[in-house]
């Protein structure tokens, strides 16, 4: 395998998320979210640049000598860039799975909060899918999509369903992010959920929630069980054949995402063992390093299975600003290595 690289191309020039897919063994499918992108070519900064707000994607491959190539699909519409998922709606895609041979994108349906300019100024409003039967053609906007809302298949509390997705033995497995506050409860971390791959078209009343009494259609705050107890949006959790375990790859929330963390199991529902660390320190965000600043957090951490060779796994992580996106003389809109995929190398 190669390893992935994001330069600015195609007009694309800085998204979060990456999550990837091998659709067929040639083909890496990877999802952005929210996306700057110019027409104009050479860029240094993103000063004036638009933001595609939603999710664009690529789809890369690797030639036979281990040579990495990404084309960017940006959409665009009367002009101006647009969103790949979702017509008139703020869509961030989360963990694609391929179930039966069709393509399955979850996507988060944000909505602003009103009035709001901060930078966590938005709500998770529901869950939808775009489900994808053939994804042969060479350019993914011809794909056929159609969408499924899965919004009121799933127990109130969970926040985002898919922050990494598995297909395991008949079931499609999902780590949510959960919340439940009341009834003396405080519970905030990843939960396990799973949907058999029978029911993606119907999912209302098959989902089921791993918890102390084994899996479970309805979701008890007191008895669901925590995956990852510090609570991550976005991570990988994928199946080592070679260990015959489960590994779970993910940046840590804590300091601003300062360090990239794995954790294994035997099975998708654990016991996880303690979290161990692949990166010790997060440059972007680690004080003594030239690439520091204040405003800094990192997140997105997760392992890219399809380019791991033997004991060296492939991880990108992301990191944003807390600064606003509109200020146009802010660190993010000045630097073009923030908010991109940052792609390391690590032997574990």
């Amino acid at each position: 395998p190669c390893i992935p690289q994001f330069p600015d191309q195609d007009g694309w020039y800085g998204g979060d998320g990456a999550y990837s897919i091998d659709l067929d063994g040639q083909r890496s499918l990877w999802l952005f979210g929210d996306t700057f992108a110019s027409e104009e070519k050479g860029r240094k900064n993103r000063i004036g640049m638009d933001v595609i707000l939603g999710n664009t994607l690529a789809v890369s491959t690797c030639s036979t000598d281990q040579k990495f190539f990404i084309r960017y699909f940006l959409k665009k519409e009367k002009g101006a860039f647009v969103s790949s998922f979702g017509k008139d709606e703020w869509l961030w895609p989360q963990d694609p799975f391929i179930a039966e041979n069709v393509l399955y994108i979850p996507l988060l349906v944000i909505q602003p909060l009103p009035g709001e300019k901060a930078l966590f100024s938005f709500k998770i409003a529901g869950h939808k899918i775009a489900r994808i039967k053939d994804y042969s053609a060479g350019d993914p906007h011809t794909w056929p999509v159609d969408y499924l809302d899965w919004t009121d298949a799933l127990a109130s509390g969970i926040e985002a369903l898919a922050t990494t997705s598995v297909v395991h033995e008949g079931f499609v497995y999902f780590y949510p992010l959960y919340r439940h506050t009341g009834d003396n409860l405080n519970i905030y971390g990843n939960i396990l959920a799973r949907l058999s791959v029978g029911h993606l078209g119907n999912p209302a009343h098959h989902f089921e929630y791993w918890t102390s009494d084994g899996w479970q259609k309805e979701l008890k705050p007191a008895k669901v069980k925590l995956m990852f107890p510090v609570g991550v949006s976005e991570l990988s959790v994928r199946y080592s054949a070679r260990d015959k375990e489960w590994l779970a790859v993910y940046l840590s929330p804590e300091n601003k995402g300062h360090q990239l963390l794995y954790a294994t199991a035997r099975n998708p529902e654990g016991p996880w063992r303690p979290p161990s660390v692949l990166i010790p320190a997060i440059a972007e965000v680690d004080p003594g390093n030239p690439l520091y600043d204040q405003h800094t957090f990192c997140y997105a951490g997760k392992e890219h299975r399809q380019f791991a060779q033997n004991k060296t796994l492939i991880v990108t992580y992301v990191c944003n600003s807390a600064e606003d996106i509109g200020n146009q003389e802010s660190f993010l809109r000045k630097n073009l290595f923030l908010y991109r995929p940052r792609v390391k190398a690590v032997r574990r």
